[in-house]
Order: structure tokens, then C-alpha cells, then sequence
């Protein structure tokens, strides 16, 4: 599968639980499709002060119906003169980092307002299409061509921005194409993710719903739906759209994809197994071949892993695709403690795409590893400067807690502040943050609030990161005893990951069971020492204790 960060479930390119409201009224929108010519719209915010209820509105998914005016909603003004890219994020990393100054002066009542106050201002003054800058690598508007067929491929491969600008131009053209207005929609997921700004989610969500709209039931926009949903987290629903995608095209290479994702979100390995398997016959490539290896890994089975990867890298043939692929590459060897070798496979990503988050993210953790830790805080503190996420921030306040320098403790918690602030702005754009908050504020924030985050998380799907995540929080609340069984399964499967073993570990230790205590302990240091600056100190510590005591 695509690279991963450390502590939560892997990053993907290309339970039953009642249904979110935004998926409702996108059923609604497509079912009333049948008897109206024109679709609904939420209509553009004015500006990211204009009124509290833009933020009630964003978090709770609502929409405003709207006509059409030939799409004029929805598309930017030519003479608006929308940001640049880097322009966005310095804007969103301020706004963040003002949240992270509040949340230290007032941080039970003043956070919440905060990150609402946050979601709005990311979200109010862009909420249509505006906002688009320019991107870092390759293809430009050229690519969109007279029919505005731009393939989600082909901005994946190119200058997504430059992608999206010339979508949103040839749709104030042509507002009833309803295959750009899906293109328009994955290009969003695709720019959230890349930029690290779930502000994108409700705008793709637009535009896709109106896709179809206009024509119900195309496959292009369905898949669309699905990677949106898993992008929020939402897996029951990215199963759902999938499916739906696939029944009307079997070999809809991104549906097939997203399945597999869901699948292996929701803890079901056997069936996300069978799922690689249809989709490497029916469309083997650079994204499905990523998503078998990592099925793979999670079975425990690492060598195959490896080699479906490497074939993937040597068939890969644009810098978009070597630096997903080669960052995978990385992750996979970082996991077993191979600091060398991922290393080498940051560092290709990095030749082929000098700005590919994941990479830049990766590199830092495994110079940290591998002893440079000046180097790895310069590194971490660049990726938190442009994409303040949860992993790379814990990662960098560890880094500080670490070093202990002076002025270290405050650093590390400005950093664990901004973790909070990012969820909230994710819950704004309607995903769930759940696994995330849980993660993060075990070690370093809410025990409580870690401890019904993860329960609730658990409730949605079992996966064996929800079932560590929910240990972990269970043991960190003193409840050793219940949180055994979740650390068991998180392990279950073969899956080789440190922290899972030094969590299973520490809490062997507190029931009581020094012999499997130990066992997991030196697991967890033998196959990656260097999986936590924190939490590897610790299992050394009680390792140390325990071989006292034998």
C-alpha cells in the first residue's frame, strides 16, 4: 500500500454507524436528479468572517439550495486573483499556530472556539472552487483539452493546481459536463490530501454530488464519492460507493482501489486479500500494485511486500508515481529497522518529487532512528512549517521532549496544541478524527478524551490500528485488564510493527506477565529500535527493570 505515517493507517493515493448527513443529501441529490434539470448547489461564502454559521454549516455538511446561473457559483472569478499554493498554506500554518497560542493561554474554553473559528476562516473565503494556486510539478492548463476530458491520472501526474484551474475554466464554459465536474471533485481529494487541508473535502464533495446530478449513476463521479469518503474516514461509505462504481464499471481502476482501502480500514484482511487479487487482474498498475504489498505486510508476509513494491517502482514511469512508490519503499524498510535502506528510498522519492510530504515526513523520522537528530528536528520542523498533520507534529514534539533542551517542553507542546487544532478543522471538513485524537492524546493530552475516541472509533471498524489505538487508551487510563485483549488482536495478524509489540508489552507488564513482557519488549527494540524517541526509551527502561527481576 501507499506510504504510511507511523501511527496511524497508511496514506493512500489515487461497523455500522448511522450515515452522515452529507451522505444523505448527496442520495438525495442524486435521486431528485430524475426530476430536475439543474443541480443543487451550496452557493460561495462571502468571506471568512462573514458569519459564525458558515463554520456550523461546514461541520455539520449542509446545503443551501441554489440555481445554476451556468455554474457561475461555483467557479472563481478570472480576475479574483486566488492565492498561490504556498500563499495557502503559510496562511493556514499562521492561522494554526495562532490556535496553538490560544489553546496554551485558555485550553479547556478557548480551544473549541478557536478551531471554529479556524474552519471558518480556511474555509469560508474558498468554499466554492477559488483557492487554487500553483503546484510544484509538471503538466499545466494545456492538459485540459477543448471537452475538458482531463483524466484523474492526468493531474495526478501533473501540476494539480494548474489541473484544477483549468477544470474550474472550462466548467463556467461547459457546467453541464458532468465527467469534468467528477475529475473536478477527485482533483479536490487529491489536493486535501497533498496539502494537508480538509477544507478541499466539502468542495469536492460539491462537485461531485453535482456531476451526479447530471447524470446519475456515472461510475467516474461514484469512485469519486468512495475516495472522498475514505479520505474522511468514512469506510462503510467508501465500501458503498465502490461498490455502486464497480456494478456499473467493473473495471473502474479507483473504485477498485478504494475497496481495497475499506476493506482493510475495516479490519476484514481476508476479504481486502480477495479484493487485491480481482483488482490486480482486471487493472494491474503502480496503484493497485502498492495496495497488494501492503495487504502483504499486514499479513506479516514483508518479502513479498517488498518485491511487488520494487516491481511497481521499476515500472513506474512519472515522478508522481517513483516518489509514491519509492516512499513506500521506505516506509516498508523503516518498519523492520532497516534505516539504510529507507533512507535510500526517501531519498528517491525526494529526487523525483523534492516536496512529496511523505518523503520529507519519513526522511526526518529515520534520520531520528538512525542517531541524527539535529537533522531529523531541522527536517520535521520544515514539514510542520507547511503541513502542520498529526504525525509529523507528535513526531517533532517527542523530537523536542527528546532533547530536553531548554525552552524544549514548551516547543514539544506547541506542537501537541496544534494537533488538536488540526482535528478540529478536520471535523469541519467533515471527517472523522477520531483514530488520530485518540493517538495523539494518549501520550500527550486528554486521557479521557483519548479513551472515548477510541472507543467510538472502535465501534466504526476493527482494524489492528483502531485495536492498538484503543489498548493503548485503555492502559493509559489504568484499565490493564481490558486493554489486553485489544493488544493481542492488534498483533494478531503477523503485521510487524514496533509500536504495536511495545504497547502489547508494557501493558503485559502491568497484568503482570513479565515472561510475555519481555518477549514483546525486546521484540519491539530487535525489530525497529528506533520506532519512538519516547516510546523506545521506555521499553528499554522496563525491559532493563524486567531482566532485574528474572
Amino acid at each position: 500500500m501507499p506510504p504510511r505515517t507511523t501511527d496511524s493507517a497508511p496514506e493512500r493515493r489515487d461497523d455500522d454507524r448511522p450515515r452522515p448527513d452529507h451522505e444523505r443529501a448527496a442520495e438525495a441529490s442524486e435521486a431528485g436528479a430524475e426530476h430536475t434539470a439543474e443541480p443543487a448547489v451550496e452557493p460561495e461564502a462571502e468571506a471568512p468572517e462573514a458569519d459564525a454559521a458558515a463554520g456550523r454549516d461546514a461541520e455539520a455538511g449542509a446545503e443551501q439550495t441554489a440555481t445554476d446561473q451556468a455554474g457561475a457559483e461555483d467557479a472563481p472569478s478570472d480576475s479574483a486573483g486566488a492565492p498561490s499554493a504556498d500563499k495557502d498554506v503559510d496562511q493556514r500554518v499562521a492561522a494554526l499556530r495562532r490556535t496553538a497560542d490560544g489553546a496554551r493561554r485558555w485550553r479547556a474554553a478557548h480551544l473549541a472556539g478557536c478551531a471554529a473559528l479556524l474552519a471558518v476562516a480556511l474555509t469560508g473565503g474558498a468554499i466554492a472552487f477559488g483557492g487554487a494556486g500553483n503546484g510544484p510539478a509538471g503538466a499545466d492548463a494545456a492538459a485540459v483539452s477543448a471537452a475538458g476530458a482531463l483524466s484523474p491520472g492526468a493531474l495526478a501526474r501533473g501540476d494539480l493546481d494548474a489541473g484544477i484551474a483549468s477544470l474550474q475554466k472550462h466548467l463556467r464554459a461547459q457546467p453541464k459536463d458532468f465527467g469534468s465536474w467528477a475529475t473536478l471533485g477527485v482533483a479536490y481529494v487529491e489536493q486535501a490530501r497533498t496539502k494537508g487541508d480538509p477544507s478541499r473535502y466539502p468542495q469536492a464533495e460539491r462537485a461531485l454530488k453535482r456531476s451526479l446530478a447530471l447524470e446519475p449513476g456515472n461510475d467516474p463521479a461514484l469512485a469519486g464519492r468512495a475516495a472522498l469518503a475514505a479520505a474522511r474516514h468514512d469506510f462503510p461509505g467508501a465500501l458503498k460507493y465502490a461498490d455502486r462504481a464497480l456494478k456499473q464499471n467493473p473495471y473502474n481502476e479507483r473504485a477498485l482501489c478504494t475497496r481495497i482501502d475499506a476493506l482493510v480500514e475495516l479490519g476484514r484482511y481476508g476479504d481486502a486479500e480477495k479484493a487485491a487479487d480481482t483488482a490486480d487482474d482486471r487493472r494491474p498498475g503502480v496503484p493497485v500494485f502498492t495496495r497488494y504489498a501492503y495487504v502483504r505486510e499486514l499479513r506479516g508476509d514483508v518479502r513479498t511486500a517488498r518485491e511487488v513494491l520494487e516491481r511497481a517502482l521499476d515500472s513506474a514511469d512519472s515522478p508522481a508515481d517513483i516518489a509514491y512508490v519509492a516512499t513506500a519503499l521506505g516506509q516498508l524498510a523503516w518498519n523492520q529497522g532497516d534505516y539504510k535502506a529507507a533512507l535510500d528510498g526517501y531519498a528517491r522519492a525526494l529526487a523525483a518529487d523534492d516536496s512529496y510530504l511523505p518523503a520529507l515526513e519519513g526522511r526526518a523520522r529515520a534520520e531520528a532512528a538512525d542517531g541524527d537528530r539535529g537533522a531529523a528536528v531541522k527536517n520535521l520542523e520544515q514539514v510542520v512549517g507547511r503541513f502542520p498533520l498529526p504525525g509529523p507534529l507528535v513526531a517533532l514534539g517527542e523530537l523536542y521532549e527528546d532533547r530536553g533542551a531548554d525552552g524544549d517542553r514548551a516547543k514539544a507542546g506547541d506542537q501537541y496544541a496544534l494537533v488538536d487544532a488540526w482535528t478540529a478543522l478536520a471535523r469541519a471538513g467533515g471527517v472523522n478524527a477520531d483514530l488520530d485524537s485518540a493517538m495523539a492524546a494518549a501520550d500527550h493530552g486528554d486521557k479521557k478524551e483519548a479513551l472515548r475516541a477510541a472507543r467510538a472509533e472502535w465501534e466504526r471498524r476493527h482494524s489492528v490500528h483502531t485495536a492498538d489505538a484503543l489498548a493503548w487508551a485503555l492502559h493509559v487510563n489504568g484499565r490493564d485488564e481490558e486493554a489486553l485483549p485489544y493488544a493481542r488482536r492488534a498483533t494478531a495478524t503477523g503485521y510487524r510493527n514496533a509500536t504495536f509489540l511495545f504497547h502489547r508489552g508494557i501493558i503485559e507488564r502491568a497484568t503482570g506477565d513479565e515472561r510475555a513482557a519481555r518477549d514483546h519488549l525486546k521484540a519491539a527494540l530487535d525489530l525497529n529500535p528506533g520506532f519512538s524517541p519516547l516510546g523506545a526509551r521506555e521499553a528499554r527502561t522496563a525491559l532493563k527493570d524486567l531482566e532485574k527481576n528474572r
